[in-house]
């Protein structure tokens, strides 16, 4: 067997990220005693609630450590189905739900199922790292739209019209946006939806940030505005980011029945269920009230204020005000480095990590996370501005 052909031709396209590649430099600095500051988090830095972890517990101790059905419990369903209704207007039966291992498996699922070799998917740009490369490994063709700042990133409706070709099937959407931070209004949606119901576009809404909007806005889901969109949307969620439960692994679907019974399929040879424990634990998460999430919700939006004022004040650096998630993603063009040398220079010689936005498809920016203390942030953007004024 030649040496060239042992992988799989899926594979061949899929990338290492410069993302890990950072990251993994971050830690190691670390654990060699260096005093490095993050903005690198794709995760609050908000330990579980004690609730679900307690029930998580109780679980174990009443050997709720079986297999589950493989789209998951009945009664996870019924409280998705539950929060669904309450939170965004959306009416699903439990035929039309998959609990999958995070949202990350869940996109990937539905990626799968729909897309194939001779089918086209929207990608918005700056894009979420996996949408492009879960694409690939579907054997789709990827077509990015590149969105401009002064649009805040959202996709108008005359980009997305100029890109829809013959071969399009899917438009992913995220709102808000990882790694932008950008909120789709309801006008908005209205209008794009309506272009991927008269073009007969499938829709994924990847609404994993949903709970951390600031400033009073209010999430909207595309689904839900009305019954030629919500049979062609595939709605996703967690609970990853609203209940800090990144290592819990457990994210969700709504859907058309068709859609959802194919997915159930794929996920039957796959994984099977969620873990168990975690399932018990999203359980509990999601029947309580939203004390913890007005919590860290409400110490985002400071920090988010502290990290806007100082980059306010950095000539060389532009940004668009988050609106929602973790992260402002900054226009670095007038430093004259790329993404990936800014962010490997400022961590050997500041001891700031960042991430390249090479990642998210635009190496004229990068993402900041401030999803770390204050006192952190403040310590990260004195380097960070000092850093910037030596080069």
């Amino acid at each position: 067997m030649r040496i060239d052909n042992r992988l799989a031709e899926r594979l061949k396209k899929i990338k290492p990220s410069s993302t890990l590649a950072i990251t993994s430099k971050a830690k190691k600095l670390k654990s060699e005693g260096k005093d490095v500051i993050s903005f690198a988090a794709g995760e609050p830095d908000f330990d579980t609630p004690d609730f679900i972890k307690d029930a998580a517990i109780e679980a174990i101790r009443l050997g709720f450590t079986k297999y589950t059905p493989s789209t998951g419990t009945l009664e996870l369903k019924q409280a998705i189905i539950e929060k669904f209704k309450r939170d965004n207007a959306l009416e699903y039966a439990p035929n039309q739900i998959v609990v999958s291992c995070g949202a990350k498996h869940s996109i990937f699922n539905v990626i799968l199922t729909l897309i194939g070799p001779q089918d086209e998917v929207l990608v918005p740009l700056p894009f979420w790292v996996s949408y492009p490369e879960m694409v690939y490994l579907a054997q789709g063709g990827v077509c990015f739209i590149k969105t401009e700042a002064k649009d805040s990133f959202k996709v108008t409706p005359e980009q997305l019209l100029r890109h829809i070709t013959p071969k399009t099937k899917l438009l992913i959407l995220n709102t808000p946006s990882n790694p932008s931070g950008c909120v789709y209004t309801r006008q908005e949606l209205d209008k794009i939806a309506a272009i991927c119901v008269e073009k007969n576009i499938f829709v994924i809404s990847d609404e994993i940030y949903e709970k951390l909007i600031y400033d009073n806005l209010k999430h909207v889901s595309i689904a839900s505005l009305g019954k030629e969109i919500y049979n062609q949307t595939i709605t996703i969620n967690g609970l990853s980011k609203s209940y800090s439960m990144t290592g819990w692994r457990i994210g969700y679907l709504g859907g058309p029945v068709d859609i959802v019974e194919a997915v159930s399929r794929l996920q039957d040879h796959s994984t099977s269920n969620p873990a168990s424990i975690s399932q018990k634990a999203a359980l509990a998460a999601l029947k309580a009230p939203d004390d913890f999430i007005k919590t860290m919700k409400g110490e985002f939006q400071k920090r988010r204020d502290y990290l806007v004022d100082r980059l306010s004040a950095i000539k060389n650096i532009g940004f668009i005000r988050p609106q929602g998630a973790f992260y402002a993603f900054c226009d670095i063009k007038n430093t004259g480095l790329d993404s990936v040398t800014l962010s490997t220079r400022l961590l050997e010689e500041s001891l700031v990590a960042v991430i390249p936005g090479e990642s998210f498809g635009r190496d004229d920016y990068v993402r900041l996370s401030f999803a770390a203390s204050l006192e952190q942030i403040e310590k990260g953007m004195d380097r960070f501005e000092g850093w910037l004024k030596k080069i």
